[in-house]
């Protein structure tokens, strides 16, 4: 685990100033996105594929505590070094009955002034007897997206990687491969770099047309393939797609191509802080009209705000999240048969993208297009 006690220190500092701004007694942790942001990065998860894990964490104002069972708790405490970064760990026993979260708070000393009720936060719906909770997870999400230059690091580090298994993916594809072929070509060179793909969509030929989300199946590729990738690691999650052709691309499918780029780099161009995402998603929606597909953005999201989840929250018309040093994100316009996807860092002197990929063919700029315009990737002929 890459974590600091400066790193938790801060994290705590800032859940506690919400806490105490929503005036709560304490804070329910359960989603793997928020526990891996308050442990900095632990592997609390086992399921993958579930968004809430064996593990709570509780935060009161004066105090931390992860509860789990006893099969988790010994390796949170020494395989992920929580215990030595100053976390209480309390296990019960994993065949039940677990203790109530009553019980836990009041064991803490967690209770509500005489003749009132306590109010505890939570980033899920909780329904506790004698408890009032408030459902903090879209501020909580916004907390994470926060991300502090330690978190910033890993997340470049984090691009870095998952670029390079993009490629080394994309370069082994061929055709006669499965979508499931391909998925798992790229799954191994996530996985070898201690990231989880979380996210794994392939596409083949007209499946690209077809779905913006598409789970592999074995469909066998002839002569295109779309691979797109989530991949997460110490809790930060990157996201990028790239496209493959065998063969000379067909004119149409180019075309769709340097729309989504031109997108796609009007959105990264003004993801700047101070800007809105409810900004950035507005120039998305005019430079569609420009390459000729007005409209196009409703048949998919565009984007979003990337830190602890794939998209902590979408960009949507006329929201007023702003943008600050710092933050990730991660936009995705698309048309059927062509997709643009990179994750970025915004920074006080422009965006940075993280997941570039040296040496991938980019595509010239827009006919007319100003000197620095962000040059996007093109499909990947072979």
């Amino acid at each position: 685990m890459k974590e600091t006690n400066s790193e938790l220190v801060e994290k705590l500092s800032r859940l506690r100033a919400l806490m105490a701004e929503q005036e709560l007694g304490c804070c329910v942790l359960r989603r793997t996105a928020s526990l891996a942001w308050i442990t900095c990065g632990a592997r609390t998860w086992v399921n993958t594929a579930n968004g809430e894990g064996p593990v709570t964490a509780i935060v009161t104002p004066e105090r931390h505590l992860l509860v789990s069972n006893n099969i988790e708790s010994p390796r949170l405490a020494e395989e992920e070094g929580l215990a030595a970064a100053g976390w209480s760990i309390e296990s019960d026993p994993w065949y039940g009955p677990a203790r109530s979260l009553p019980d836990i708070l009041h064991a803490y000393g967690v209770e509500a002034a005489s003749g009132s009720e306590l109010v505890i936060g939570s980033d899920v719906p909780l329904d506790v007897p004698g408890l009032r909770a408030v459902n903090l997870g879209g501020q909580l999400a916004r907390v994470r997206s926060q991300l502090l230059p330690v978190e910033q690091a890993r997340a470049a580090t984090l691009g870095a990687d998952c670029a390079t298994a993009m490629l080394e993916a994309c370069e082994a594809v061929a055709p006669g491969q499965s979508e499931y072929d391909i998925a798992a070509l790229l799954w191994e060179h996530t996985q070898r770099r201690g990231i989880q793909a979380i996210v794994n969509l392939v596409a083949v030929d007209e499946r690209i047309h077809s779905y913006r989300h598409p789970v592999p199946t074995a469909k066998v590729l002839q002569r295109h393939a779309m691979l797109v990738l989530c991949g997460r690691r110490d809790g930060l999650v990157s996201s990028l797609t790239r496209l493959v052709h065998f063969g000379p691309v067909p004119e149409d499918i180019r075309l769709w191509q340097r729309a989504v780029a031109a997108v796609d780099a009007s959105m990264i161009a003004a993801s700047r802080p101070g800007v809105t995402t409810g900004e950035v998603l507005a120039c998305a929606v005019r430079a569609y009209a420009e390459a000729g597909f007005d409209g196009a953005w409703r048949e998919h999201h565009q984007g979003g705000v990337v830190a602890y989840e794939p998209r902590e929250y979408l960009a949507l018309p006329d929201s007023g999240d702003l943008l600050h040093a710092g933050m990730c994100c991660a936009w995705n316009p698309s048309l059927p048969g062509a997709k643009s996807e990179d994750t970025i860092l915004v920074e006080d002197q422009g965006p940075r993208v993280l997941t570039e990929i040296p040496g991938w063919p980019m595509l010239d700029p827009p006919q007319g297009a100003p000197d620095g315009t962000l040059l996007r990737p093109d499909i990947l002929v072979r």
